[in-house]
């Protein structure tokens, strides 16, 4: 199981993810925070950008927060590879 700490950024021009200066992953969605829509759309995206099932992805905590844990129930995945996937 790997956990995630992310920030996101909702409304955002486009979707994306990066890694800060301090080695966290930010998450940028164009979906806005209304009635839960941009967590199942948060949800769907990690699904799609680690080609993982939407089944293995679970939002642990921060439902209303822009600071979300989010667990991966795979071993597919490091926690290193996906920071390093995504630094630039």
């Amino acid at each position: 199981m790997i956990t995630l700490h992310v920030k996101v950024k909702p409304g955002s021009s486009r979707d994306e993810i990066s890694v800060d200066e301090t080695g966290h992953l930010q998450i940028r969605i164009r979906e806005h925070p209304i009635d839960g829509a941009a967590n199942a759309y948060l949800i769907n995206f990690i699904s799609k950008e680690l080609k993982l099932s939407k089944r293995v992805i679970y939002l642990e905590k921060g439902a209303t927060s822009r600071f979300k844990k989010i667990c991966l129930d795979t071993n597919v995945y490091s926690l290193e590879q996906i920071i390093n996937r995504y630094k630039k």
